[in-house]
């Protein structure tokens, strides 16, 4: 299991975060309400998750979240290919957000992530 703290990465859309701020938390995309818990990605895995589920998609946040503020709510689960992804259980309270960024999508339609922290 991947370790108890850093920080874990959510890729929304620029509305869906704006409504995250004025409401003081994320209740998740549409996938995430219906798969019944938050989809999150470790820096070494958001990038593929930009290409499958993103690709090409302009207007959209990379958001950090930091692991050890979400408790128990936070879980490791077998995704693709069996390797372990950060599901969260429960609402995103924004105090565990440590950054927002814009994720610019490049000519060839990659997105373009900043550095990231594991």
């Amino acid at each position: 299991m991947p370790s108890v703290s850093g920080l874990i990465y959510k890729i929304v859309s620029e509305y869906e975060w704006l409504a995250a701020a004025a409401e003081g938390r994320f209740i998740g995309s549409a996938v995430d309400i219906d798969d019944g818990f938050i989809h999150f990605s470790t820096a070494a895995q958001v990038a593929e998750t930009a290409a499958r589920h993103f690709a090409g998609r302009r207007g959209l946040l990379l958001v950090a979240v930091e692991t050890a503020a979400l408790g128990d709510a936070l879980k490791w689960e077998p995704s693709r290919g069996g390797a372990l992804f950060p599901h969260l259980y429960d609402v995103l309270s924004l105090e565990a957000v440590r950054r927002v960024e814009a994720l610019p999508v490049g000519e060839d339609g990659a997105h373009r992530f900043p550095e990231l922290e594991p």
